[in-house]
């Protein structure tokens, strides 16, 4: 028996060597931990089991007979991460350039079953050259089995992916059925088609960081939520994501018992951040900053659409999602980027029993020939759609002005909002007054004898019947007008109320939102 055990910790060692020792330096030269490194940075010490380490595939062609591959060029397993279990799958790139074949997909769809059954997050960290070509449909049939436990674990557990390497092809669509995507600056390089195949095709030159870099996807695309400068970066990231999340859909997010509403006091330093002047911007997220529990708030693309904030951060040590307008962005106005990403958002917290905190203030929906022409009307009603299905708490904070339909896109009492407050310099109307006195005082102001005063003094009435909260709550289409040095505590009161919240729906197999 001696023996055996020895000759089983030296095939382990082979094992956990990968692609050996040339090809390991290789990898931290190009500025890359490797794949067990990654996770060891993941998972706490002494915590990680590993799965399937003896897996191997049974190609006999093209070379590949015979051939070993340690690991089949992914390491799978699972953990511990803050206390929770944690599963995660992450590609070797030393070993056959992480690519994927039959056994390899196996391992990961194994590791993702676990997920499914245990209720654990499930973390994919990407540095492959996709489909395995030698093995031709085994491999891309293994891809697809990927692709159908992401949709399997879609609102069950949570899925996050690590883009550390190049993630090319058919790999690219494994990421984008996940929740987040976490993009290493220099070594990440996400894409369906390279450059090479781009310039026989149409011509066009780019490098692949261009193409797929994080420029072109936390800025432009949307596709990547989170930024990272290195390997190490982007583990704490997906550590620190993890904290604010639950294990999986029948669970609540880690409570911080540090904070409770009875302790929380007004914060004064609120009422001087939002101008009276409703064109006159600021920074929403000095008022985000103020209200969560310590100032800890993890803003989520943060580069993409950022007229709108979202993110999560805790109250009376309670995950809440976070949905703001941003004034210091195009004046915070709703457009086709700003609804798809405020929409995704809010269909996750719904799906994890995250509480929606939402505070507006915006002037109205995106005007011009291009927002309509590529589908404003059906991007904007994904807001709508995705708020009043919504069964989580919803809080809604109205800050300063609120207009027109982008007062009920972002959740007005009428869109489910459980609780619904405004700020004393809150404005809840159809259009600004410019606007409204435009249109309702047209042939007044065009003949009187001084056509200025005349708009000044319809102006002055307007703002004085609407340019304030007192309608809204007269009817009941607001729950409380409150101070801001308030904010903090009415929506921890509030949150502590709704979080036993249960809410009763039409039965159906899903709803068709406005894709």
């Amino acid at each position: 028996m001696k023996e055996r055990i020895e000759a089983l910790r030296t095939q382990r060692a082979k094992l956990h060597g990968g692609g050996g020792p040339t090809r390991v330096a290789k990898q931290h030269e190009a500025g890359k931990l490797t794949a067990r490194e990654r996770l060891g940075l993941l998972f706490e010490p002494d915590t990680f089991q590993e799965t399937q380490l003896f897996t191997r595939h049974r190609c006999t062609r093209f070379g590949l007979e015979g051939k070993s591959m340690p690991g089949e060029g992914v390491v799978t397993g699972f953990g511990v991460v803050d206390g929770r279990t944690c599963c995660a799958a992450s590609q070797d790139f030393t070993v056959a350039g992480g690519s994927v074949g039959e056994a390899s997909a196996g391992k990961i769809c194994g590791i993702m079953d676990d997920a499914l059954k245990t209720g654990s997050p499930f973390v994919f960290i990407n540095d492959g050259a996709g489909a395995r070509i030698q093995e031709g449909v085994d491999a891309l049939h293994g891809y697809g089995e990927i692709f159908y436990r992401n949709v399997l674990l879609s609102g069950v557990v949570p899925q996050i992916s690590v883009i550390a390497g190049p993630c090319a092809g058919g790999a690219a669509y494994s990421p984008a059925l996940t929740d987040f995507i976490i993009q290493v600056r220099t070594a990440g390089q996400l894409f369906i088609t390279g450059p090479q195949v781009i310039k026989e095709v149409t011509g066009e030159e780019i490098t692949a960081q261009q193409l797929g870099g994080v420029e072109s996807h936390a800025h432009y695309s949307g596709v990547v939520h989170l930024v990272a400068e290195d390997d190490a970066h982007a583990l704490d990231i997906t550590r620190r994501l993890l904290s604010f999340l639950p294990s999986n859909n029948s669970e609540d997010a880690p409570f911080y018992s540090d904070m409770h509403p009875s302790e929380i006091g007004p914060d004064e330093s609120l009422e001087t951040i939002v101008p009276v002047d409703p064109r006159t911007p600021y920074d929403m997220k000095e008022v985000l900053l103020r209200v969560v529990d310590g100032g800890d708030f993890m803003e989520i693309q943060e580069h993409f659409a950022p007229n709108i904030i979202i993110g999560f951060g805790r109250l009376a040590g309670r995950t809440i999602g976070i949905v703001a307008n941003q004034p210091m962005h195009t004046a915070g106005v709703l457009d086709i980027d700003s609804s798809d990403k405020s929409s995704r958002f809010i269909r996750f917290c719904n799906a994890f029993n995250i509480p929606i905190v939402t505070f507006v203030d915006v002037p109205g929906f995106m005007p011009g020939i291009q927002q309509e022409y590529h589908g404003i009307i059906r991007h904007g009603a994904k807001m709508l759609f995705a708020y009043a299905a919504a069964t989580v708490p919803k809080m809604t904070v109205i800050v300063r002005k609120a207009y027109g339909g982008a007062y009920l896109a972002m959740c007005a009492k009428s869109l489910g909002a459980d609780r619904s407050c405004a700020w004393p310099g809150g404005e809840i109307a159809v259009m600004g007054a410019e606007g409204a006195v435009n249109v309702l005082y047209r042939k007044e102001i065009a003949a009187s004898e001084d056509p200025e005063a005349a708009r000044k003094e319809h102006l002055d009435a307007y703002r004085k019947e609407f340019a304030n909260p007192h309608a809204a709550a007269s009817r009941g289409l607001i729950d409380d007008i409150i101070e801001p040095a308030e904010t903090r505590s009415y929506l921890a009161s509030a949150l502590d109320l709704l979080r036993n919240k249960r809410e009763l729906r039409p039965q159906k197999k899903h709803g068709l939102i406005p894709l």
